[in-house]
């Protein structure tokens, strides 16, 4: 008798099924499967089959079972996910914090791609790329109409093979070829305010008072040991007060967070997690290689999340550090990543939640209220709330500090601020009586209290680290009075201002 082939959906029902009864036998109480759960497959699978026989159009099976598995996913919490074959590259770029690449940021500026800064130690740096650098070609294709990720896509590749760009420097119009092998290029993700003259990140913020000031963009696998040089760095100029910076942070690995928190903590519980299907663990600090003697701040704001919450928690609930800024974002769940089809693709899924050392709650749940229980809050009388002007422009103000300065870019802006005040010097004079402030103030486009018009439009598209999007241009602040007509107003970091106050008033008791 001839053997009919098994359709590839009814293989599926029995691949299914056959899982099912396989994960129940692992299961110290096993049971069989309930008819209800073939049952359920078999929906499934009689779906798969009649969309792969009948709909209008073809649709491949891969397509058709990602979409089913986000479908699945969609009815869980919003940081379960799955990551395709054609994400996991970024992906894991974005944990480890390092990728095959020449190590620069790039972005759009008037359609054209340009170098918005190199990453310090890196290929692109080493090959004096700089800042404001136009990128007109790429391996002798022009970049003209490029998009972000399919630049980003032509300037990443293998450790060890090369990339010729053509480039034009800011305020030239020389064109000139740059070949760069490519490294694997390492994403710092602890920095300092401002730069040395070699480029290295000064953490002391203020040299007299000898306060440091360390930032951390996310918690990968090298922050902790980012954070211990940075901070023995510190100790030998004679740190006396410190501000550990996590806005914007949105977190990174749960063994990182734990690392670092490790570094200020001689005793006690960090964290501890808990799941339906994970056994209850738990997480102390040890006394070895800890930094302490000194007073610290946290700064935080909505955007500081996950990991952290972590780092913020522990350190304000043994009352090693004082909270400043804004309450955190409210994610205290743990992601295991599941490695699919040999590492091709992944499963992020959510399998326990934390618990700060104080045992109040940071997961922030859906529908959750202002008044309920959630994130980190800031010490008593050291909230410093900020306004969506003004986030914008610590944005920007931090930006522009992380960016590296060539000498091309420089020359240009010494230029122009040379040319600019040609012209003032240029202008004629009036009948020799000054102008009314009103009437010298309307003619410049402000009104008679100097105010100047915000800024709401937004930036040409940017990409830091190769890949991320940047924000948009910052909307001013109102200028006061006094202010000299054209002035733009000096940013000021209200919420780093108030963890410097803290620390100046703490080491004043001190002496």
């Amino acid at each position: 008798m001839e053997r009919r082939p098994w359709h590839p959906v009814s293989l599926l029902v029995a691949l299914l099924l056959g899982l099912t009864i396989r994960g129940a036998a692992r299961a110290e109480e096993a049971k069989q499967p309930e008819a209800s759960d073939f049952e359920l497959y078999q929906i499934f699978a009689d779906t798969l089959d009649q969309i792969e026989r009948n709909y209008v159009k073809d649709v491949s099976r891969r397509e058709l079972m990602e979409a089913a598995i986000d479908g699945v996913l969609e009815k869980l919490d919003p940081y379960s996910n799955y990551i395709s074959p054609d994400d996991i590259g970024r992906f894991k770029s974005n944990v480890e914090h390092q990728f095959g690449g020449i190590g620069i940021q790039i972005g759009i500026e008037n359609g054209q791609l340009k170098v918005i800064s190199p990453l310090l130690g890196t290929p692109a740096y080493r090959a004096r790329l700089e800042s404001g650098d136009a990128i007109l070609e790429i391996d002798g294709k022009s970049t003209e109409g490029i998009q972000i990720d399919q630049a980003v896509k032509q300037l990443k590749g293998e450790a060890g093979s090369k990339v010729t760009l053509t480039i034009r420097h800011a305020g030239s119009r020389a064109k000139e070829n740059v070949t760069i092998t490519r490294e694997v290029v390492h994403v710092d993700t602890v920095l300092g305010d401002s730069r040395k003259k070699d480029d290295s990140w000064d953490f002391m913020l203020d040299h007299d008072k000898h306060i440091g000031y360390i930032r951390i963009t996310a918690f990968s696998r090298g922050t902790a040991a980012e954070m211990r040089k940075a901070l023995e760095e510190l100790q030998a100029e004679g740190l006396k007060g410190l501000i550990v910076d996590l806005r914007f942070n949105p977190g990174g690995l749960l063994s990182s967070a734990i690392e670092v928190t490790d570094l200020f903590l001689p005793k006690g519980r960090i964290v501890s997690t808990q799941g339906r299907n994970t056994p209850e663990r738990s997480w102390d600090a040890h006394e070895d290689g800890t930094f302490v003697g000194f007073p610290m701040v946290v700064l935080v704001n909505h955007y500081s999340a996950s990991a952290s919450e972590i780092f913020s928690a522990a350190l304000q609930d043994h009352n090693r550090a004082v909270v400043i800024g804004e309450r955190t974002w409210g994610k205290g769940s743990v992601q295991n990543v599941i490695e699919l089809e040999g590492g091709r693709s992944a499963l992020k899924l959510t399998t326990a939640g934390y618990h700060r050392p104080s045992g109040k709650n940071i997961h922030r749940f859906p529908n959750a209220s202002e008044d309920d229980e959630w994130g980190v809050m800031p010490n008593d009388g050291y909230e410093v709330e900020l306004n969506g002007s003004q986030t914008a422009q610590l944005i920007e103000y931090r930006r522009k500090r992380d960016i590296l300065v060539g000498k091309h870019q420089r020359a240009l802006a010494a230029k122009e601020e040379s040319e600019s005040d040609d012209e003032d010097e240029a202008k004629p004079a009036e009948s020799g009586d000054e102008k009314p402030e009103a009437e010298a103030a309307k003619e410049t486009g402000s009104d008679a209290a100097g105010e100047s018009e915000s800024d709401d439009s937004a930036a040409d598209e940017k990409t830091p680290g190769d890949e991320e999007p940047a924000e948009k241009e910052p909307v001013l602040e109102e200028e006061s009075s006094d202010r000299d007509e054209g002035e733009r107003p000096e940013f000021v970091d209200l919420q780093l201002q108030k963890a410097v106050d803290y620390l100046t008033t703490e080491l004043a008791k001190a002496e």
